[in-house]
């Protein structure tokens, strides 16, 4: 478990170190700030809780930064998404209440490569932090139970744009994949006061990769431009499974998204509306 703890640090200093590295000395860049509410369908099941699936709604808010930075000439752009998500589902009776509230933050650098003047395709790797609860209304001894991932991933995005009747529009496309990382996932039986008064902390943390944990996101959006601002429309799809200490977990969630688009360059720390200088990191 050492050496795993050791891999999973040492791999997130080198993203900091190489975020650290961005400094006054950077050509100048340009900046995509969307922010975004959503609504949707959400679906949970958490076997140290309950052996039923909860259906119900989930609402969030998304805040998304992409900008290029200075390494490979302009070829490489960072991005930064944190999203809060609120839940509230019912059990097949509806006499249960599941509630749930969970952050998450993403950190993805992609290598951009153009296919002619309208398609962009961005690949690279990511971390990604989760952490949360879910709250059981029934349950006494035990109605909570808390969620805290940190993975490492694969994210790809794909950037079109077009035109419709002369109208402008970029159509993006992203998924991020966690391929390994480590969880909190106390055993089956184990309550929350046995752990932190008690001190049971034995195997409450776990590796996980694909043989107990498969995670996935899917992001469609599309911008369009409406005089001084530009609107952004999405569907994001997140899918969550889980399976280690005899404890299933699976939260699926299906949400529409509407928001706000921000592009300007960033000058030695200040902002500019001119995009004449740079390419767009984003359109």
């Amino acid at each position: 478990m050492g050496k795993i703890i050791a891999f999973i640090l040492l791999n997130l200093c080198m993203v900091c170190q190489s975020a650290g590295q961005e400094n006054d000395e950077e050509i100048p860049r340009s900046m995509n700030e969307g922010t975004l509410l959503g609504f949707g369908t959400s679906n949970i099941k958490d076997t140290y809780l309950s052996p039923f699936n909860y259906n119900g709604w989930g609402a969030r808010i998304l805040n998304e930064r992409m900008k290029t930075i200075s390494a490979g000439k302009g070829r490489y752009s960072r991005q930064q998404i944190i999203n809060v998500d609120i839940t509230s589902t019912r059990n097949p009776a509806e006499n249960v209440n599941d509630f749930g509230t969970f952050i998450d933050y993403s950190l993805s650098y992609h290598y951009r490569i153009p296919f002619g003047s309208s398609i962009k395709l961005l690949a690279g790797l990511s971390t990604h932090l989760m952490g949360g609860f879910i709250y059981n209304t029934r349950n006494g001894n035990n109605p909570l139970s808390a969620k805290v991932d940190i993975d490492l991933g694969i994210s790809m995005i794909i950037l079109y744009g077009l035109k419709v009747k002369d109208h402008p529009l970029t159509l993006r496309y992203q998924t991020e994949l966690p391929f390994g990382g480590l969880f909190f996932s106390p055993p089956y039986g184990i309550s929350y006061y046995e752990m932190f008064n008690e001190g049971n902390t034995s195997d409450v943390i776990a590796f996980n990769s694909f043989h107990n944990k498969f995670a996935v996101k899917n992001y469609l959006t599309v911008d369009i431009p409406i005089r001084h601002f530009t609107l952004r429309l999405g569907y994001l799809n997140s899918l969550y499974y889980s399976e280690t200490n005899d404890i299933n977990t699976h939260m699926i969630s299906h949400s529409f998204m509407i928001g706000w688009v921000k592009e300007f360059i960033v000058l030695g720390g200040k902002r500019s509306n001119n995009k004449s200088r740079v390419n767009s990191s984003y359109y």
